[in-house]
């Protein structure tokens, strides 16, 4: 066996990523309002123990000690989120100015560290108030978002230049609308789902607007999708049939509008009632155009031909396939066909890997260390991947590792652990893993080794 050095291109992008209600905690601290997280949390039954982000990994006080420790990784840039219940308690009306303090704070010393500072507006932490009002469905949302776009555009739009709105709409809609598994927590039939999706949509074009408004004129901003891998289940030519049609009624919904400033017509005819109610205007709000789009790539869908009215159904990935802890197989070449698909529908994207990671069940060992070993091989395998869409042609300018730390992970609670640092809950203290050191030598090198 044979190694191979692959190197990146000059100027690529490492970084690591994380969201504010994992990690912050003070959450009822300075001015800060509730979230939908926050009620979701004290929801029997719905977070493993009963866990909440109340505390988190407490980075709201120790973020100084935290850039240090990406600074010592050698991070350019870290993606990090604004909690808007922290900016605007009630997601309307009255600013808390003591909350846009702590992200003054926190840029100022990333940009002492030398770490470029790559802001994302909404991770998933909805004011609870907004909520109360209907939340996503409800159109007025789109003028809230954007109103809070400027608030903290005119607060760090001076020092950020790299601009995420949203994280991961097909994860937050369908997990907190449809099927009630995330906050909010409500199943919502197929015509309201849809209402918050278009709404999603018409908030990021908005917001995309408020922010070139506002901010200094070299900004580059996106938005973050988790866009799924569709791979056949089998062969035959109507299973490669059927995922071509899953990834236009998945991912194809999103991204037409964004790029062609249209829904895919076969997807709007085959959802029936579940389509949104169209405004003159609003598509071209939706299609204002971006500088890139940002990707968060962690397993592949496996499908077939179906007989309903979308022409396709899921499949389990095989049992004996290799999983991470949170049961999400591993296959590293969903990394390379999901930029291969998205690049075959949208040619000429610029794209980041926005987050990409594993949890495994980490321990720390006798001599006080944490071996990771599963972490190391599965960032190697991904990363060189990232090297061969690439090679490939695709346009892909950096790439953020989920995550910087262990933290609070939805609805698993504390019981999953993601991060390149190990978190001792009780003291917070921070243990650098094995994959922060490879993950240290791969920026070194802008590089990764693997064999042939």
């Amino acid at each position: 066996m044979t190694e191979q050095f692959l190197r990146f291109p000059d100027g690529f992008v490492w970084g690591c990523a994380t969201a504010a209600y994992q990690i912050e905690g003070a959450a009822n601290e300075d001015g800060r309002g509730p979230s939908v997280w926050d009620t979701f949390c004290r929801t029997p039954g719905k977070v493993f123990g009963g866990h909440t982000g109340d505390v988190a990994t407490d980075h709201y006080h120790l973020y100084e000690a935290d850039v240090e420790r990406m600074a010592r990784l050698g991070l350019h840039a870290y993606r990090f989120s604004i909690a808007w219940p922290r900016v605007i308690p009630d997601g309307k009306g009255r600013v808390n100015e003591a909350g846009l303090d702590f992200y003054d704070r926190l840029v100022d010393c990333l940009l002492r560290h030398g770490i470029k500072p790559w802001a994302t507006l909404y991770h998933w932490d909805l004011p609870q108030a907004l909520e109360d009002e209907g939340g996503w469905p409800e159109r007025e949302m789109a003028q809230h978002f954007e109103r809070y776009a400027q608030v903290v555009a005119e607060r760090l739009g001076d020092r950020v230049r790299h601009w995420m709105t949203f994280n991961e709409p097909l994860a937050f809609i369908p997990f907190g609308y449809a099927n009630g598994m995330h906050a909010p927590g409500r199943k919502e039939p197929p015509k309201v789902v849809a209402r918050a999706e278009h709404n999603v949509l018409l908030a990021h074009g908005l917001a995309v607007r408020a922010l070139r408004a506002a901010c200094r004129p070299d900004i580059v901003v996106g938005l973050v999708l988790n866009p799924t891998c569709v791979w056949p289940a089998g062969d035959s030519p109507e299973d490669k049939e059927a995922a071509e049609k899953a990834w236009m009624a998945v991912n194809g919904w999103w991204t037409y509008p964004m790029f062609a400033g249209r829904y895919p017509q076969d997807v709007f005819e085959a959802r029936g009632d579940g389509v949104p109610d169209i405004q003159p205007g609003d598509m071209d709000v939706i299609a204002t155009p971006t500088d890139f789009l940002g990707i968060n790539i962690y397993f592949r869908t496996l499908v077939k031909a179906d007989d309903g009215p979308l022409g396709f159904a899921q499949v389990e990935a095989p049992p004996d396939a290799p999983r991470t802890a949170m049961g999400w197989e591993i296959w590293p070449p969903a990394l390379y066909h999901t930029l291969r698909q998205m690049e075959d529908h949208h040619p000429g994207t610029v794209y980041y890997e926005a987050e990409n990671g594993a949890a495994f069940d980490d321990q720390v060992g006798a001599d006080g260390k944490v071996h990771d070993p599963q972490r190391v091989e599965f960032l190697r395998s991904h990363f060189a991947q990232a090297h061969r869409a690439i090679q490939d042609g695709i346009d892909l300018r950096g790439y953020f590792v989920w995550s910087l730390l262990d933290n609070f992970e939805w609805t698993s609670g504390y019981s999953k652990r993601f991060g390149l640092h190990y978190v001792d809950y009780e003291s917070l203290a921070r243990i650098p893993k094995d994959s922060a050191y490879f993950y240290k030598d791969v920026i070194e090198k802008n590089g990764v080794t693997v064999s042939e």
